[in-house]
């Protein structure tokens, strides 16, 4: 008799797709959160003393975008959120993101956030735009 798991993971909502590549040797990864092509509405709430986020300020109610396209989480303290940009270049190349005005560009919304772990691994080896 086979027993299926029920998938109880963010990856059970239809659209949503979750990537993520670790450096075993640096003890660093990074974690990307794909949302359906018409983007998804996030919210966001930072706190700390020194936090590394990108593009989180798009997240307030107030902001005038209402959906993102991909959220990044990623180890390498502030160089990590470069890998965003990876994220971003990817989306443009499908066509994904909110049309920039007249021009006929795309431009992905994708807030990334990071922590600060360069003190285990090897602290010149973090996560990067490829």
């Amino acid at each position: 008799m086979s027993i299926t798991a029920k998938n109880n993971t963010i990856t059970a909502i239809p659209g949503i797709r979750v990537g993520h590549h670790e450096d075993r040797a640096a003890l660093r990864g990074v974690t990307v959160i794909r949302f359906p092509k018409d983007g998804a509405i996030a919210s966001v709430d930072v706190r700390g003393s020194a936090p590394g986020t990108r593009e989180t300020d798009l997240l307030d109610p107030i902001a005038m975008l209402e959906r993102i396209h991909a959220i990044v989480l990623a180890g390498g303290s502030a160089h990590g959120l470069e890998a965003a940009s990876g994220v971003m270049t990817r989306l443009e190349e499908e066509n994904i993101g909110y049309r920039a005005g007249v021009i006929d560009i795309k431009i992905p919304i994708v807030p990334a956030a990071v922590i600060f772990d360069l003190s285990v691994g090897d602290p010149l080896i973090r996560p990067t735009r490829e």
